[in-house]
């Protein structure tokens, strides 16, 4: 079972259900049972594609771009 939650900072994660931390980009640490857990799901690859549904919506990005297509 993994849990899937948000940082302080905006970000939304996820960790396996027992954990105690969990660590953001940001730097900041987290402990897992302190945040609120917004979905719980079996497997990591529905975690994984859960927070990135989240992170679009939340921040209306879609998709990775390749460094080529920057200017």
């Amino acid at each position: 079972m993994y849990l899937i939650f948000r940082c302080d900072c905006g970000r939304v994660l996820y960790a396996k259900e027992g954990r105690k931390t969990r660590k953001c980009v940001c730097g900041r640490v987290l402990e897992v049972k302190k945040r609120r857990i917004f979905q719980k799901v079996q497997t990591r690859e529905d975690a994984s594609t859960a927070v990135q549904s989240m992170q679009e919506e939340i921040h209306g990005f879609e998709g990775f771009k390749k460094a080529s297509d920057l200017k």
